[in-house]
Parts: C-alpha cells; sequence; structure tokens
C-alpha cells in the first residue's frame, strides 16, 4: 500500500523535457527521484552501426546527462535495468510486426508495457503514488464519469496524447504530465534560465532504439534469415519488379522500390504467403476506413452504439472527421467521411473529441471496396 502521497518518480531520459519535469514537481513541493531506464546490456550499450551524433531517450549519454541533472537539482538517482522487459514488450515486438508485414509503433507499446509496467513498480517499491514523464499531455479527473481523460497537451505540435491512449485507468490515475499546460519553447527557456546543461540538447530519435530514420539495419540484425525477397505486383496481379523483403516497405512508400512503370507507384499492400508486395497508383493509397482490434477506452467504459469523432491514423497524421462502430467479434469499424492516404496496419488508431482522448485501438486492415480484386494482407 502507498503511504506516500507526495513521492514521484520521474522517468529521466536525459533530455530538456523530462529534466525540467523534475525541476517542475519539486517546486510544487513532491519529493522527487529520479531514474532512467537501462534497455540496452553493458557490454553493448546500442547497436554497432550507431552513429556519434545519435540521441535515444535512454542512451549512455543520456543516462549521464539525467545522473547530472539529478544532481543539479539535488534529488536522488537511480538507473533501473529494464533490459530483459525491454527486450520483450518493444523489441521482440517491433520485429514480429515487421515480419508479419505490419508497421509498429514501439513508443506506445513502451509507455504502455514498460514505463507504466515494470517502471511504475518499481516506483510503488519505493513507496512513490506517481511516476512522472516529460510528455506533452494531460491528465484529468473527471468526478461525473469517475473516470480520469486523457487530454491533448496545449502545444499543438508537441503533443504526445496519441502515444498515450493505451494507458489503463489505473495507469493514468498515477501518471502525472507537467509539461501538459507548456510550450516547447518556454521549456528550453526555462531550463536555460535555470542553468541545466541539457536546455540544448537535440531532440531525440523517432525511435529510442533506432540510429536515423531507417530501421532495416537494425531489422536485418536481428532477423534477417526470417526475411525473402519475392515479386512486386500490381494490384491486377502482374509482376513488375522485385522486392528484398516484406519487412523493408510500408503502405504508402513510394522511393526506393526499383521500379521503371512510367508513372509513380505506392506500395498499397502485402501478401504474406505468397509474399507479394502490391503496388498502385496514388488513388489506390486511400481507404474509406479501416477496422481496428484490441480497442482501449479512456473517457467512456465501453463502446455500445456508433459515436463521431476526429480519428488520428499516425502519430503526424492530421485528424479526420470519422464514424466509429461497434462489431459483434470485439473489432470496431471506423468509417471516415473523406477516405484517408496509407490506412497502415499495425499503426494506432485514436479517437478524439476536441482535446479529448476518447480511446483507439490497432488497425488491422483498411477498408478500400477492393478486397474483391485482391487481397490487401492476406
Amino acid at each position: 500500500m502507498i503511504t506516500n502521497r507526495k513521492r514521484v518518480v520521474v522517468a529521466m531520459s536525459g533530455g530538456v523535457d523530462s529534466s525540467l519535469t523534475a525541476y517542475l514537481l519539486k517546486e510544487t513541493g513532491y519529493e522527487v527521484i529520479g531514474a532512467t531506464m537501462r534497455i540496452w546490456g553493458p557490454e553493448k550499450d546500442l547497436p554497432s552501426h550507431t552513429p556519434a551524433d545519435f540521441y535515444g531517450c535512454c542512451d549512455v549519454s543520456g543516462v549521464e546527462d539525467a545522473r547530472r541533472v539529478a544532481q543539479q537539482l539535488g534529488i536522488p538517482f537511480y538507473v533501473l535495468n529494464l533490459q530483459e522487459q525491454f527486450e520483450e514488450e518493444v523489441i521482440s515486438y517491433f520485429c514480429e510486426e515487421y515480419l508479419r508485414a505490419r508497421t509498429p509503433n514501439p513508443c506506445i507499446l513502451c509507455n504502455e508495457k514498460v514505463k507504466f509496467g515494470p517502471l511504475l513498480g518499481k516506483a510503488q517499491e519505493l513507496d512513490a503514488a506517481f511516476i512522472s514523464t516529460g510528455h506533452y499531455a494531460r491528465v484529468e479527473y473527471d468526478q461525473a464519469r469517475r473516470r480520469y481523460l486523457l487530454k491533448k497537451g496545449k502545444d499543438a505540435k508537441k503533443d504526445q496524447s496519441y502515444v498515450l491512449f493505451s494507458l489503463s485507468q489505473n495507469q493514468l490515475s498515477h501518471a502525472l504530465f507537467p509539461l501538459g499546460n507548456s510550450q516547447k519553447e518556454d521549456v528550453r527557456k526555462k531550463a536555460m534560465d535555470l542553468g541545466l546543461r541539457v536546455h540544448d540538447r537535440p531532440e531525440s530519435q523517432e525511435i529510442c532504439f533506432i540510429p536515423g530514420v531507417d530501421y532495416r539495419p537494425f531489422l536485418r540484425s536481428r532477423v534477417s534469415r526470417k526475411i525473402e525477397a519475392g515479386d512486386i505486383v500490381d494490384t491486377k496481379g502482374r509482376i513488375l519488379g522485385k522486392h528484398k523483403g516484406l519487412p523493408f516497405y510500408t503502405i504508402g512508400q513510394r522511393k526506393g522500390l526499383g521500379l521503371s512503370a512510367g508513372k509513380p507507384l505506392y506500395v498499397v499492400g502485402f501478401d504474406r504467403e505468397r509474399n507479394l508486395l502490391f503496388v498502385g497508383e496514388k488513388q489506390e493509397v486511400y481507404g474509406s476506413g479501416l477496422i481496428a482490434d484490441r480497442a482501449n477506452w479512456i473517457a467512456i467504459d465501453e463502446l455500445r452504439r456508433p459515436i463521431r469523432v476526429k480519428a488520428k491514423i499516425r502519430y503526424a497524421h492530421r485528424e479526420a472527421d470519422a464514424t466509429v462502430e461497434p462489431s459483434t467479434d470485439g473489432t470496431v469499424k471506423v468509417g471516415f467521411i473523406q477516405p484517408q492516404e496509407a490506412i497502415t496496419p499495425g499503426q494506432a488508431v485514436v479517437f478524439y473529441d476536441g482535446d479529448m482522448v476518447i480511446g483507439g485501438g490497432w488497425i488491422e486492415r483498411a477498408i478500400t471496396g477492393r478486397e474483391t480484386e485482391w487481397d490487401l494482407n492476406r
């Protein structure tokens, strides 16, 4: 049983956001403990192909920067070994999803399964009532609904509510996001004014364990024996060329196909059984809806009837007007008012009502109206 309601463990990555988070909570009167996750073994902290200027959220330099900030703030600091959990919940998932010809979002799984999983558990072992991160999002308790609500961060460009959609009510009840009402530029200025050495640290990479933007070298180092070349075909089944392995492509991709068709072609689907990569013209990348499974509801306890929402199918995708309705098999069907580009299995779809997250789920397949011609994701 937690007895100290003013003790909080801050997940410190070594970046400016989590560093200022620790400062703000201490200034508010919390008893702050800093903690950094160790996700790589001591003998090999990052993959061998990591460039010198790589900035991940839990890399070696990040650990040392977090330690120094904790010393500057005068708070206890721990490095918690979560390598096994990260490998199982995030790395394995990342590789397996690509092998299934799906495009994963490891940040969402890391938040749900690691930061607000084992890390939260370790925080509670320290008698801390809360865990806090530098996410730009807000959590509020709604007395009328008797539910914790997840809302967008005030900085629209930095809002990270999308990657937190899968948190449970219990996890949200232990979450603090002090930067939810802040603007990024103000965060950096405040950190500089305080003399925090990380005030100008570059933004961490999009995926903390992938140096740069190309995930393929990492995937090759892990599962290359399971990846096979195959045919590239159009939606009529005509062979146009060869692909290097389905995991190396994603829906909507145009570059790197190695085709000379006289017109732009895009990846529009996969057939895993026959190891086929489907390509089509621009209009064939669009879908009128999608099917999502493993839905998590935050603002409501269950979806009982169709509702109108704003739906976001990727982190950087613009919200779109849509209708969400429950299905008898436990999935949800999403219909868009306007067709959406590159609806990608493996990504999350998150539903909003204004700045409030209603819930979300994982995209299983797109609805295109072409399913009778060819199989999108057999």
